[in-house]
């Protein structure tokens, strides 16, 4: 704190480590953080120069009214763009005293700023926790590219995954403000909420069944299935597929792939699908026909 108070220059670098080739997400709390910081800064001390070096300001919502503030306040922005970031060094000020040098190039002005900063403040990015990769594989929750957890769907099921009975809330999911947090905790509590209440849970008739005297255990079907409902076992014929019931959504995806047929979705089997294409067909043809003879 007293660092703080005798400090003259402090610089706020934004987008460190994010919005680039490797993690290329933005995260989201960083810029209505450092303002947040730079207005409690200026309050302790007024005489301070506080420079915030930024890609994009993304204070969005009633958070804009905070940013205004900060620059009523004499809280400098200055915009850098990812090809030419901010350079720092050490250095010793024209006063004798070890500073921090921050080149940093203003667009406005025309030519590059050299800011000797008495504390520097780098806003890293927000990253997965280490052990997503585990918890995931554990509750057979997919992971998106950037490493969070992916909802099933993101309007219609935004707290839910495939796997039923485990629900997706918090910075697991995204980088996010507190209050963000809280909504959709709550929105992940409502949804338990609704399972709990149940004495006995009900699954669906229509998963898929393997004909093990058709499967020649490729894994063609493991592949296609988003759910992780399909394992091998091994028999006395050797490997073959092995739908587990709870855990299939019947969304036939296997079925569709296996390229020997093992594999039919319960009461839509190949045989009765193709019944009901006949039947239509044939109603189609007499419907012609009676329309031939009417006209």
């Amino acid at each position: 704190r007293n660092e703080l108070m005798e400090a003259e220059n402090l610089v706020m670098i934004q987008c460190v480590g994010c919005r680039q080739e490797d993690r290329d997400y933005c995260a989201r709390v960083c810029c209505s953080h450092a303002v947040k910081n730079a207005l409690k800064l200026k309050e302790m001390n007024p005489k301070m120069n506080i420079y915030i070096l930024f890609r994009d300001m993304r204070t969005y919502g009633f958070r804009e009214d905070a940013y205004r503030e900060a620059a009523d306040k004499d809280v400098k922005f200055i915009r850098y763009e990812p090809e030419d970031p901010p350079q720092v060094e050490t250095a010793t000020s024209e006063e004798g005293k070890e500073v921090i040098q921050v080149t940093v190039p203003d667009y406005v002005l025309g030519h590059k700023l050299v800011l000797d900063a008495d504390i520097l403040s780098l806003a890293a990015a927000v990253i997965p926790a280490a052990d997503s990769t585990e918890v995931a594989s554990l509750f057979k929750a997919p992971l998106g590219s950037d490493g969070f957890f992916k909802e099933a769907h993101v309007k219609l099921r935004p707290v839910e995954f495939g796997t039923e009975g485990v629900y997706l809330c918090g910075t697991a999911h995204y980088p996010k403000h507190i209050s963000e947090v809280v909504n959709q905790a709550n929105g992940a509590a409502g949804r338990a909420l609704t399972l709990l209440k149940h004495d006995q849970v009900t699954v669906s008739g229509s998963v898929c069944v393997v004909d093990d005297k058709k499967c020649i255990g490729c894994g063609a079907c493991i592949t296609a299935c988003t759910y992780e409902a399909i394992q091998m076992q091994e028999t006395r014929q050797g490997k073959k597929a092995l739908v587990n019931p709870v855990l299939c959504k019947g969304d036939g995806l296997c079925n569709a792939k296996c390229p020997t047929g093992a594999i039919s979705l319960k009461h839509f089997t190949d045989q009765e699908i193709v019944s009901q294409i006949d039947t239509i067909a044939t109603e189609e043809g007499v419907d012609q026909e009676l329309d031939m003879a009417v006209g």
